[in-house]
This record gives structure tokens, sequence and C-alpha cells, in this order.
């Protein structure tokens, strides 16, 4: 990274080194803007993205000299060509490129501003100067008429600046040169004319107040700018500064005015604010511009509503992917055509905020009917497909909608939500609407602050385990009991595994939850061995996720956790869901081979649920089949679906002729536990023997009715 930012110091130092007015060598130059191009290189990762470092690069520009309007226009030119070429991570993604492009435009519009205010505030330094000098020559002219008059007609004539001298009723009496040039060269339009004359549509009656203020002598000077119209008909843009003039008695008698033409760079500002503001693809208003009008919308007066559709592409990855990133890009353009022809009426605008996700927004006092048939059209103009180099592709959009009050939400609480609901949408089947529920909303955002919550709350001490007991069916012992997870929520309470497990396998923390799990768990069946060698618990029951399974280091993990211990390995049961070896191949089945090959039993649980083949069972490594609770719940009535009792006996003589027992969940009644026992199952777990519990319970269990 050091060496490409030497090489873009040295690419800039050799554009703008031919328009400063320095006395360094370009050498020692290109070692002056080095530390600048570290300060744009570090502000172009930064998170959160701040562009005050590229002002900071203007101002510094104007400090070494760079006054020349030129050289911001080549600086801005090697920002733009090679900022982000040099500065890239290795690891940026097509994402990151796209954000540190966004981010590069914004630097250079802050670069382009703190380059003009710097130049400005250096400009009005001069100005000072000159009125100092102006007024200096005045005071001095009683004393030394002939050698003052000289130095200010010098002064005058020769600077760079307009300036034009009027009496107190706005006669225009003086203008030099510059100020004739910057009117159009005719010197007659304007000496002779009145100040008053040269008004433009755009002063605000701040700028005459200040002028009625000065002429009366109330101000010294004010500062301020304005627009003016050439002799042609054109208009110039200036930094004006007008100064009161006093006699040797103190009384007003002149005003002095001096201009600076910037219409050039009020056009160049113009035009980076409209990079800035605007997807650079597409040509619609970006996430900036359209932060603004929803910030506008939202702070609406009374009676005022607003309407958000956030549209998702459907299937648009794959278009990308297989026909690759031109033709999305040409597809995004024709989706934006398309979108922009939907939105013209008054209140109406669309924006893509990036990628393939737009947005349009509709305001008024009636959005609740405007922005459904907004949507409708948006839905309407994507049915149609879109033709491509002879190919004629579909693209549908999933909308979620968002429509209230203005007034009442912020906009990224108002973009959260109609992204949610998109994402809800597009659950649904995408091609479709969905209107923003504040209920979905809560347990989505609920959802995500479980996930952000998970990697601190392990690392807490947050999880603890229940353990519900395994009964023997035949004498009513305890067998053994199965660890189950659960999380002390700070806000929400104990949470129960299903509240977290799924969230926990997609961000991966699974696998870290899961070692602690079986750590803490034959950890707990030692000690119950040593405590109760009388009869405790002979085996622990730990729950595999799938995503454990793939995790290479499985079988060492639990090697090492069962000798760190000094548990045997027939003392541990891990249950895996049938669902997650439905189709298993060799590879996946290896680990678990090898576990049972040492002794550890593998339990299949929730069996019958995942429409397996009962012929793979034999290739399973499994001890274990742990029959879902959906077979046993009529036998908690009387007389029992016949037809459960005849397929729970099936499964129990099937796994007995494969040399498997079998485990019943759920069980709640002293009747289902004795149709059980009379069916053949083995063990039983369930409220009708305990609730899940601390580790202490378990051997005060009474199980006097489990006979």
């Amino acid at each position: 990274m050091e060496d490409r930012l030497g090489r873009f110091a040295t690419i800039w130092s050799r554009a703008i080194f031919p328009a400063t007015a320095t006395s360094l060598t370009r050498p020692e130059f290109e070692q002056r803007l080095l530390p600048l191009a570290h300060r744009l290189g570090e502000a172009l990762h930064r998170r959160p993205f701040d562009p005050a470092p590229g002002h900071e690069v203007g101002v510094a520009l104007i400090a070494a000299h760079c006054t020349d309007p030129d050289a911001l226009v080549r600086t801005l030119g090697v920002v733009d060509s090679y900022l982000v070429l040099y500065c890239a991570a290795e690891e940026d993604t097509p994402a990151d490129a796209e954000e540190n492009r966004a981010h590069c435009a914004r630097l250079q519009h802050a670069m382009a501003a703190g380059f003009a205010q710097a130049l400005r505030e250096r400009t009005l330094v001069e100005q000072e100067a000159i009125a100092r000098s102006a007024l200096t020559a005045r005071s001095d002219a009683q004393k030394a008429l002939h050698t003052t008059e000289a130095r200010f007609r010098a002064v005058f004539e020769g600077a760079a600046i307009g300036i034009g001298i009027a009496d107190l009723d706005g006669n225009v009496l003086e203008v030099n040169e510059a100020l004739t040039q910057m009117f159009g060269g005719l010197d007659q339009y304007t000496r002779g004319k009145k100040v008053s004359e040269w008004v433009h549509p755009e002063d605000s009656p701040h700028v005459w107040r200040l002028y009625a203020e000065l002429v009366r002598g109330e101000r010294e000077s004010y500062r301020t700018e304005k627009p003016y119209y050439r002799n042609d008909g054109t208009v110039v843009w200036t930094n004006l500064t007008v100064s009161l003039l006093r006699d040797t008695e103190g009384n007003p008698q002149y005003q002095l005015a001096l201009m600076e033409d910037t219409t050039e760079r009020r056009l160049f500002n113009l035009r980076l604010r409209y990079e800035a503001t605007h997807d650079a693809l597409t040509g619609l208003p970006n996430r900036t511009l359209f932060f603004e009008r929803l910030e506008k919308a939202l702070s609406a007066g009374d009676g005022m509503r607003f309407g958000l559709c956030y549209l998702d592409l459907d299937g648009f990855k794959a278009i990308n992917d297989s026909l690759g990133h031109s033709v999305g890009d040409r597809l995004l353009v024709e989706v934006a055509d398309r979108l922009e022809s939907c939105a013209t009426a008054p209140g109406e605008m669309v924006a893509r905020l990036g990628g393939d996700e737009f947005v349009a927004l509709t305001t008024g006092p009636n959005t609740r009917q405007e922005v459904d048939e907004l949507a409708a059209r948006i839905l309407s103009a994507l049915s149609s497909p879109i033709s491509l180099d002879g190919k004629d592709l579909t693209v549908r959009g999933s909308i979620g909608i968002v429509e209230g009050p203005a007034g009442e939400r912020g906009p990224a609480e108002v973009l959260r939500s109609a992204d949610i609901t998109m994402y809800r949408a597009k659950s649904a089947g995408g091609n479709r609407c969905e209107l923003a529920d504040p209920e979905s909303d809560a347990r989505a955002i609920t959802r995500h602050g479980l996930t952000n919550a998970l990697p601190a709350a392990l690392a807490r001490g947050e999880f603890f385990i229940e353990y519900q007991p395994l009964v023997h069916l035949g004498d009513g012992s305890v067998h053994g009991a199965e660890a189950l997870v659960r999380w002390c929520h700070p806000q929400h309470g104990v949470l129960g595994p299903d509240h977290f497990i799924p969230l926990a396998e997609h961000t991966g923390l699974i696998v870290p939850l899961g070692r602690w799990v079986l750590e803490e768990s034959v950890r707990q069946a030692r000690f119950w061995q040593e405590r109760h060698a009388d009869g405790g618990p002979l085996r622990i029951n730990v729950n595999l996720s799938p995503t454990q399974l793939y995790h290479p280091g499985l079988v060492a993990e639990t090697v090492n956790v069962l000798e760190k211990a000094g548990l045997e390995p027939g003392a541990l049961c891990l249950e895996v869901t049938e669902s997650a070896l439905i189709g298993a191949d060799d590879d996946l089945l290896k680990p678990l081979r090898q576990l049972a090959e040492m002794g550890v039993d593998i339990a299949l649980d929730d069996f019958g649920t995942g429409y397996s083949n009962l012929a793979n069972l034999r290739r399973l490594p499994v001890s274990v089949l742990k029959l879902d609770r959906s077979f046993t719940q009529s036998m908690q009535r009387h007389p029992a679906d016949p037809v459960d009792l005849l397929i729970v006996e099936g499964i129990v003589s099937l796994a007995h002729s494969l040399k498997l027992s079998v485990t019943v969940e759920g069980v709640e009644t002293g009747a289902q536990a004795a149709q059980l026992r009379e069916l053949g199952c083995d063990t039983a777990q369930g409220w009708y023997y305990a609730r899940p519990g601390a580790p202490d319970r378990i051997h005060s269990l009474l199980l006097a009715d489990t006979v």
C-alpha cells in the first residue's frame, strides 16, 4: 500500500506541478503531496465514511500555493482516475469497489469545496488588504496626494478582482478593467449606472437590507454571494464584498465594492454535487439524494403523508452470474428507465440505493392509495421481458411498502421497515407487494438483535443447560438425561433453543456454542458418576446440529472433551436429526462412524419426520431411534388411534431387528407411557416424568408412578 500511495503521489505531482507557483523542485513537491495521499487513502476506507479529509486536502493545496484553478481540475482528474485503483484492498468485493467509487466522488466534492473555501479566504484576505490599501491611500492623500493617487491607481487598475466605487446614492463612479471585463467588456454598461439597477431574481431581501444599512452608515461592510446579468443577458456569479468609505471626519462618503468571479467554480461545484447525488450507471438519484428527499418529506407539516416502495429484483444475481456484469448493468439501466416512467406525478421520485435495490417515494395528503397504485405500476412495468443481445430477459421484483403520516418516524426507521417488508415479500415467493406491519418489523428486529448479541452472550456466560431425564420404560429407572441449552437474555429473559439455534446455525456460532454444550454436559455427566455411583444417569445425550456435522474437527474435539473430563465414550450419546442425514454421503457419515466405533452412541432424532427410506437405516451408524412425538400424541387419548399404534409397533419391530433401541419423546400421560411400554419401546422422556431442569434435580425425581 505504501508503494502504491507513493506512485499515486508521483502521478499527482507530475499533473499539477506545472500549474503550481512554488519554489520547490518537483521531487520536493511530491514529498509534500505524499501525506495528503495517505489521508485520502485512509479516508476512502474509513467506516463510517467521513469526507472531511477531502476538505482538508483541498485547503492544504492552497497552502501549497496550488491556487491556479487548473491545479484543482488536474487534481480531481488524478483522484478520479487513480485513487480507487491504487488504494483498493486486495479483499475488496465488487460491492466494496462500488462503495469506494462513491466515496471517491464525495472526497472530490469535499476537496473542491475545501479548495474553493481556502481560495476564497485567501482572496478575501487580499481583498481586505486592497481595501485597507485604498483607505490608507485616501488618508495619505491629504499629506501627499500625488504619491497616494499613483499608488491607489496602480492597485485599482492592476487588481485581478473587480473593483467599483459608488456614492451613497448608488451612482457608479469608477470601475477597474477587471470589473469591466467581468460584465462583458463594455465600459458604458458599468460606469454611470445605479447599483439598484443591478438586481437579479435570485437576490434575497437580506442582501438589499445589508446594503441599506451600509449606505446609512450603520454597517462598515458586508459580504455575500450575488449574481448579476452581463450585457449579453448571461449571468455572472460573484463573491461580493462592499465596504463603506468615510471622509476625514468619519462621515460616510463612498462605497467600495470588490467582486470575485465565481461562475466557473459554481458550475463546477454544481457538477460535483450532481455526481455525488446521482447514480453513475442509471442517472437516477442515489442514496444520498434520496435520504435528503425522504428526510424533507418526513419533516413536512401537518396533514402530509408519505408512501415508500422498496424494490429488490428477483433473480438478478442469476442473470449477473450467467450472462456477466455488463449485461446486468444494461439490464439495470433498462429497469431504471421503466421505474422512472412510473413516478412522473408531482411529489414522486425514484432512486437507486445500490446493486439491484431501488426505491420509489410519493408524498402528499392521500398517499394510502397513491403508493399502492405506484407499486402496481412498477410491477406492471417489470412484467414485460427486456430484450438484450437477442435474449428476452424476464425480471420480477419484490416490493416492501411503508406508508404513514409525516413527522412520526425518521428516514432510517422508515427505510429499515421497508427493507424488512421487502424481504417478507421475497420470502413469500417474490413478484409481489407487502405492506409494512409493526409486529413483523418487531419480530425481524428482535431476530436481528439476537443475532448480533449471540457472540457476546457466549463470552459473557449467558447460556446454561437444563437436563431432562431419560427413563427406562421397563422399570422406571433413570437411564440418562438429555442436555438442553437455554439463553438467559438480559432483556428477553430465558429463551429456548428454537429462538436462537437457527440464528446460531446461520451465523456459524453454532460450532463454538455446540462445543461449549458438549464440554459442560460431559463434565456434568462425569460429576454425576462420581457423586451417584449407586445409580446416577449413565448416559448424557447432546444434540448435534447439521453445521457441526460438517465441521472438520468434530471427532478430535469430541475425543478431547471426553478425555479431559475422564468420561467413557459409552456414556455419551450424540443426537442427530433425521433431516440432517437424508441423502448423506459417505464423507458426511465418516465422522459419525468413527465416533460410533469408539463407543459413542449415535441417536437418530425426530425419526419419522424426514421422509427417509427405512432401508437407509442399516447404512447409518446409529444405535438409537428417537421417535418423533407426532406418532404418539394420539396415545394421550383413549382409545388410541389404531393406525398410530400399528406404525409405532412396526417401527419398534424394525428397530429391534436392526439391533437399535427406541426412545420416545413427548410422553405426557401415564396411559401414553403404559401403551408405549406394551409396544416394546425402550426409553422415554417427557413432562410426565419431569420437565427440563437444573442438574441437581435429576436424582431427586419422584418416579413412583412411572412403572
